[in-house]
């Protein structure tokens, strides 16, 4: 036996050596495998907490949705009950009538809400209001618009048939001409009652609101979506249609042009103000990062500082690509004059952004978004998967710049305005200062001053992806050093799936491995990165204990953006800490908020 081969390990040998190191296992899958895994993980929870979790996800737009079908039954029972006791009507114009206003009932507060999910700037003002943003979930406003949409088309289709194949079939009969004057004032032949006003507004919005829909199709959608925007321009006229279509007061006094009044002009204005801004071209720089992420950097053509703050987002034009299309995406980075936006490149416009003559955009904003409420904690914890992780970069940046730190304002469930420098949504007015004078705290560490700590967390697939923010990661990783009362505590994750165990103890030997630079040689971050899928129970189970071991008091602020189903599981892990600590009698309590990317 040679003297290499003594000097051999054994398997056994190796592994021992292997377990010694305390080598993570970095046991990945690819990303169906996970989910399905998430999946599974979710359905092995007991049902109380299973049901609690998928509330905490989808809780707002289902309640939100339980509100709007009861004022549809309300106000459908309530012309159901008119009608129905009227027999003088009934016998004029047959059983259509009952159709035809019931399904009007229903749709009062149906259109009503149709046309208010489409203001951003409604959803923006709503966000300082705490019970407000906890019921409606306007992260979901385009999914709400969808269905409710739909459900309004199907009211107006029940609609027409009762008038088309009802009152005017039945009250145009011959013989009747007695008994309908008695109720309509005057009796007309079926041809008549499609001529009236109320009959062609009727069927011209119908019509509309047709083509609106065929192009709102999403294979349509998808392959023009110039088409599907200019398409839904139809809206203006259906609204007026609408409007007109009861003013003659033929049964009852017009009351959808009350319903749809407010919502309407809010859109308009809206929608106003942003085709003036898509005339406004702002010089960009658009960089591609990897194979499905485009950056872009927008500096203020003024020199000014951009009125967008952390966790915001705006909507983008890109002029070259198309000068109708608005898309929202969350701010990245936003420091004085410069803006930067990180895009996921999944679709078809957002694929031409690779293209490189690409010179400007244009911005209309800024929006409100759930990332905002981080400044109402003192504690909390940002959790991001892949390119999610852009509406907590700015965040992390507005604290290395130590602009705004939060000051966890617990005692009052008003929203604070400290995410938020305009006094209106989309307009340049105003700061708002983020930190007011004299204002207690609720939250703090017993017996020393208050210190604000953030933990982040961001899962990515592979290394590479760290480098989208390595520079900023590693200037926050210094922020606690300048900052004495600010604790940042970074975890990066990375989950591509293992081949071999000699590149896994390779990789895990890299990571540790620190210089005088205190770079690591692996990711050039100077943070510690995990290989394989993070634990978030076991991740807030430590939160939970140092946070009681250090005496703080008050709430955490968990956000999360990326796949809901591990969202779920983030939240069931809140819960149960919040439980084991009210158990405890610790008034310590872990509140989770969903950040939906676009």
């Amino acid at each position: 036996m040679s003297c290499e081969d003594k000097d051999a390990l054994s398997k056994e040998e190796f592994l021992q050596v292997v377990r010694h190191l305390k080598i993570p296992a970095g046991v990945a899958t690819n990303t169906q495998a996970a989910h399905a895994k998430d999946k599974l993980d979710v359905s092995k929870l007991p049902f109380g907490r299973r049901l609690r979790a998928k509330f905490a996800v989808d809780g707002a737009p289902w309640t939100f949705l339980a509100f709007v079908v009861a004022l549809m039954l309300i106000f459908g029972i309530w012309q159901l009950v008119t009608y129905v006791s009227d027999t003088d009507k009934r016998a004029a114009l047959g059983w259509g009538v009952i159709m035809a206003k019931v399904t009007a009932g229903v749709l009062y507060p149906t259109l009503f809400f149709m046309i208010l999910s489409m203001s951003r700037w409604l959803a923006t003002l709503a966000r300082y209001s705490y019970w407000v943003a906890r019921f409606v979930n306007f992260d979901r406003a385009q999914s709400f618009h969808i269905k409710i949409s739909i459900f309004a088309m199907l009211m107006a289709t029940l609609h027409a048939i009762g008038h088309l194949t009802g009152t005017f079939l039945y009250s145009s009969r011959p013989g009747r001409e007695a008994t309908v004057e008695t109720v309509v004032g005057q009796s007309r032949t079926y041809r008549q009652y499609v001529a009236t006003l109320p009959g062609i507004t009727g069927i011209s919005a119908l019509g509309c609101f047709y083509l609106m829909a065929i192009f709102a199709i999403p294979w349509l959608k998808r392959r023009n979506y110039e088409v599907f925007q200019l398409s839904h321009l139809l809206m203006f006229p259906f609204v007026g249609l609408l409007m007109a279509h009861g003013t003659w007061a033929i049964l009852q006094p017009p009351m959808l042009g009350y319903w749809l009044a407010f919502p309407t002009l809010l859109v308009i204005v809206e929608r106003l103000t942003r085709i003036c801004r898509g005339f406004i071209r702002i010089p960009a720089k658009f960089s591609i990062l990897d194979d499905d992420t485009v950056a872009i950097e927008v500096r203020h053509p003024h020199g000014k500082d951009w009125p967008y703050d952390a966790g915001q987002y705006i909507m983008l034009q890109v002029p070259e690509v198309s000068f109708f299309q608005w898309h929202p995406f969350t701010i990245s980075l936003c420091h004085k004059d410069m803006l930067s936006l990180h895009i996921k490149t999944d679709g078809n416009w957002t694929s031409r952004l690779r293209s490189e003559n690409l010179r400007f955009v244009g911005l209309d904003g800024p929006y409100g978004a759930p990332a905002q409420r981080f400044y109402d904690f003192e504690r909390s914890v940002l959790i991001g998967s892949g390119v999610g992780v852009t509406p907590f970069s700015s965040i992390l940046m507005n604290l290395e710049k130590r602009q705004d730190l939060p000051k966890a304002r617990g005692t009052s469930h008003s929203r604070s305005r400290a995410a938020s420098r305009s006094s209106s949504p989309g307009s340049d007015a105003t700061r708002v200062k983020s930190i007011r004078e004299g204002e207690k705290t609720r939250g703090r560490v017993l017996g020393s001053p208050p210190k604000v700590r953030c933990d982040f967390h961001w899962v990515v697939r592979d290394k590479n992806y760290l480098l989208w923010f390595s520079d900023l990661l590693n200037r926050v990783e210094t922020a606690e050093s300048i900052h004495k009362d600010l604790s940042i505590r970074i975890c990066t994750h990375v989950t591509a799936k293992r081949k071999k165990l000699s590149t896994l103890i390779f990789r895990w030997l890299l990571e540790n491995h620190r210089t005088e630079t205190d770079l690591s040689p692996l990711t050039g971050l100077r943070n510690k990165t995990e290989f394989g899928r993070p634990d978030f129970s076991t991740i807030l189970l430590d939160h939970y204990n140092e946070a009681k071991s250090e005496g703080f008091t008050g709430k955490v602020g968990v956000f999360y953006c990326g796949a809901p189903v591990v969202g779920m599981l983030i939240a069931d892990a809140c819960h149960v800490l919040t439980a084991r600590a009210s158990e405890e009698r610790y008034d310590l309590r872990y509140v989770f908020m969903l950040e939906v990317f676009g």
